[in-house]
């Protein structure tokens, strides 16, 4: 599977991400499957709901998430994931991530380090549960970005 992300959603990630920095951040991804491809058409940010270990755990409410759906069904699309960071710490899934995802979504973790994205990459959990997959991350560049004089 691969997951697409455009340019221009990726930076509202990494903005976003950014500004939660040192704590963790997190939001949806929002888009539809074609084929082997995940084509992400839309990110919704949420305000992390840990309220104790934000700077090292993230939490979407169950009334976030249902809006996330809400959201993406009436415009014909599907929750297809979930991002966050791990503030100065590798975009690997840690232990807490492996214990709290859900088979099917595509988790994409971005390495913020001193308030920098270091590194982004996707996850998918397996069915079994026993533990995550890369999964491959394109960022297509935006079509404006190659217009004359853009």
């Amino acid at each position: 599977m691969i997951l697409r992300v455009r340019a221009a959603e990726i930076r509202q990630i990494q903005l976003q991400l950014v500004r939660a920095y040192p704590e963790e951040g997190c939001g949806v991804l929002i888009g539809r499957e074609k084929g082997e491809t995940r084509d992400v058409e839309r990110v919704l940010g949420f305000e992390n709901q840990d309220a104790a270990e934000r700077h090292r755990r993230y939490l979407i409410s169950p009334e976030q998430f249902l809006a996330a759906d809400r959201t993406a069904r009436g415009e014909g699309l599907d929750v297809m994931g979930i991002f966050h960071s791990h503030p100065d710490h590798p975009a690997d899934p840690s232990s807490f991530d492996l214990e709290h995802a859900w088979p099917y979504y595509s988790y994409l973790i971005l390495s913020v380090s001193n308030g920098i994205v270091a590194e982004q990459r996707s996850w998918r959990l397996r069915e079994d549960r026993s533990r995550f997959d890369p999964e491959e991350l394109e960022i297509p560049s935006d079509p404006a970005s190659h217009a004359v004089g853009a």
